[in-house]
């Protein structure tokens, strides 16, 4: 992992997200339906800690799960540009899947939308104080994609 961009850093995991996919697209198992238990690790700096001595007070990240459960706990994630898109579709309108369509389900697009959503809270909350440095995407034990960088407006902070 890289240096972190400043002397105050911090991480939280998020587990516990049971939710299946497929990559159409693969020419392997990968595009038949299958399911993990993804989690996600973040780590965060901070140019100064807040009035409590924290870099991100953990208790304030409860919006950023609210999105993790909301787009992963119990869903069923597919390609916008799946030939069998309207398919999945008529499964969640009949109640057989909850359906969450994304540019790309794999790890490494999903590391890179967490880490915008949680650069989205820190920016509008803490006005550049803080920020999302790395995210681990982990769909099991033995694989996972990492995102590594600094959003522009933390840098300008800084």
């Amino acid at each position: 992992m890289p240096d972190p961009p400043t002397r105050f850093t911090c991480s939280k995991q998020f587990e516990g997200y049971p939710c299946c996919h497929r990559q159409w697209r693969h020419a392997g198992h990968c595009r038949f339906v299958h399911g993990y238990s993804r989690s996600f690790t973040l780590w965060f700096a901070a140019t100064e800690l807040d009035e409590c001595g924290f870099v991100v007070d953990f208790s304030s990240l409860r919006p950023l799960e609210q999105q993790l459960r909301e787009q992963f706990d119990h869903t069923f994630l597919v390609n916008a540009d799946d030939p069998l898109l309207e398919d999945w579709r008529r499964l969640h309108e009949q109640g057989a899947l909850d359906l969450r369509v994304m540019d790309n389900v794999g790890m490494e697009s999903t590391a890179a939308l967490v880490w915008d959503w949680a650069n989205s809270l820190l920016k509008q909350r803490d006005g550049g104080r803080s920020c999302c440095w790395a995210v681990e995407a982990r769909e099991n034990s033995r694989n996972a994609a990492q995102v590594h960088a600094v959003p522009s407006w933390f840098e300008a902070a800084g």
